[in-house]
């Protein structure tokens, strides 16, 4: 039996809106996760990143244990505690970074063995150490099995490898977790851009069973089209009956297209990145507060939002700070673009629960088109 109840309250085609419940809260989905990489979601105070709407946030377990390390903040009460954050937090495994950062880290069966990125210092990441930062140390709510990630374009054989090591390390990691009542563990699926790999994959965990399912492998150079492609068919070789949580994803456009498929998690460093940057998202898009054309621009974001930065600043005040790189403007338009992120959602849920998914879709993926 699953640690958390997940119910599906309504289904429009392939998209379902519901609840997973967790003891520290129930999480709407559709759901998008703010990322909080280092214990914060960047330029943001915890109370603002709630204030939009987010329901749970994700930490990050390899950034996490090189710094503070895992140990120090399990003094500190752990990672709930030390941020003060009090809602659900789900912690990736530490994988993706493994192959981010594949120039200073060497993965053998046993495990990832790597330098830190900080002061090069050596460190070995197995399954089993990665559920015990992730669930005894930082006490994360959603755990992340350890998979190895390979980027695209990649070959068959080479997706295939990384794919049956991710299984046999998702076996591994459920071992390790064993039961708890408090804290859920998802698996996640691999095989890159070929359906027979993702059909293994899916079988794989499925055997093993978890609490949620992910789709990884993806949002790592397949570009949209391809992500679609494989969206087509990889969620529904995941059991129905639980979460379905595509990771590092994404662009609204990319969200909408796979929550028509059947997902029901995201998380992406995109809008707060963006609002780093200078970047708005919008129902019409995205623009750029650094062009010349908003210098005289009155209008706020969103005259609409419940957000103060989306709805109480100019868009002449935000071009000014930004142009000015006052660290203001990058926090109001964070603030602004995971408002948006969170609309966006609320947005889904309804269009799922009233039966226009398709017509939201539609109308959606042409606004977004605009500029």
């Amino acid at each position: 039996m699953a640690a958390f109840p997940f119910t599906i309250s309504a289904a429009d085609g392939k998209a379902r809106t519901g609840v997973f419940s967790t003891p520290r809260g129930e999480i709407r989905t559709p759901a998008f996760m703010p990322v909080g990489t280092a214990g914060t979601v960047k330029a943001l105070t915890v109370e603002q990143v709630a204030q939009t709407g987010a329901d749970v946030l994700l930490g990050n377990t390899y950034h996490l244990m090189l710094r503070p390390t895992a140990e120090r903040v399990a003094r500190l009460g752990g990672l709930h505690r030390f941020m003060r954050w009090e809602k659900p937090i789900l912690t990736d495994s530490g994988g993706f970074q493994v192959m981010s950062l594949s120039k200073i880290s060497k993965v053998t069966e046993e495990a990832v063995t790597f330098q830190s990125h900080i002061d090069g210092s050596k460190h070995v990441l197995t399954p089993e150490r990665s559920i015990e930062i992730q669930a005894d140390l930082l006490g994360s709510d959603i755990v992340m099995q350890l998979d190895e990630l390979v980027a695209l374009p990649a070959t068959d054989d080479r997706a295939a490898e990384a794919m049956r090591r991710s299984a046999r390390w998702g076996a591994r990691s459920k071992a390790a977790f064993g039961a708890r009542e408090t804290q859920a563990l998802f698996g996640i699926q691999q095989g890159g851009m070929s359906p027979a790999l993702r059909r293994e994959s899916a079988e794989r965990l499925t055997e093993t069973g978890f609490d949620g399912y992910a789709i990884g492998g993806l949002a790592v150079g397949e570009g949209h089209a391809g992500m679609v492609e494989v969206l087509d068919y990889a969620p529904d070789m995941l059991p129905p009956e639980r979460p379905r949580y595509l990771m590092g994803v994404g662009k609204p456009i990319d969200i909408v297209e796979a929550v028509a498929r059947g997902v029901d998690m995201f998380d992406c460093v995109l809008p707060t990145r963006s609002g780093r940057h200078g970047q708005a998202w919008t129902w019409e898009g995205s623009i750029n507060l650094k062009n010349a054309r908003f210098t005289d621009d009155e209008t706020p974001l969103d005259p609409d939002s419940d957000c103060p930065a989306s709805r109480d600043y100019s868009k002449a005040y935000l071009h000014h700070l930004v142009k000015s790189e006052e660290i203001l403007g990058q926090v109001l338009l964070s603030w602004h673009n995971l408002a948006f992120f969170q609309t966006l959602m609320a947005a889904l849920r309804a269009a799922i629960a009233e039966g226009r998914m398709e017509a939201f879709r539609r109308a959606f993926l042409e606004r977004q088109a605009v500029r």
